[in-house]
């Protein structure tokens, strides 16, 4: 029991990791950003509650269905690493249309695994909605910076 949980936890902190290894630096420091961009600070404290949310919904599926939730599951890895990729592309690459075309495929994958695990916890699949939200926010920001810096994208 303990250990399926220890690798619900190692997932989230693996798709987690990329956030600490493509970080926001000078270059997204000197972007225009809205006025409702959230502070520095609570980046990390969200997603840590959010991955460890998330690490919680995964694992309650594995504990109620096993390897029969292997679909749900799948996308539910599908989701982790859309989640890991977005940091490289938008801080690392400095693509921020892509991170927007990246960060909409994790909203979609989200409400999949939301509807997926549904059938099989209602918990789990109510632990996503926070994380939907979240990305909800995070999709507005980084298309509102991708538009506010049109000409640092095109030269980037």
């Amino acid at each position: 029991m303990l250990a399926s949980l220890g690798v619900f936890l190692a997932l989230n902190l693996a798709a987690a990791s990329s956030g600490a290894i493509f970080r926001p630096g000078e270059w997204y420091a000197r972007l225009a950003k809205p006025a409702w961009t959230p502070p520095n600070w609570a980046f990390p404290v969200v997603w840590s509650i959010l991955f460890l949310m998330n690490a919680a919904s995964g694992w309650l599926v594995w504990q109620t269905a096993g390897p029969a939730a292997s679909g749900p599951l799948g996308l539910y890895v599908l989701s982790l690493v859309l989640n890991a990729s977005w940091s490289a592309v938008f801080f690392g690459l400095h693509r921020m249309v892509l991170g927007f075309v990246n960060v909409s495929l994790i909203w979609l994958s989200i409400v999949a695994v939301a509807l997926a695990f549904w059938p099989i916890s209602p918990v789990a699949a109510a632990l996503q909605l926070p994380y939907l939200v979240w990305v909800t926010i995070a999709a507005a920001l980084n298309l509102t910076v991708a538009r506010m810096n049109q000409v640092a994208a095109r030269s980037a």
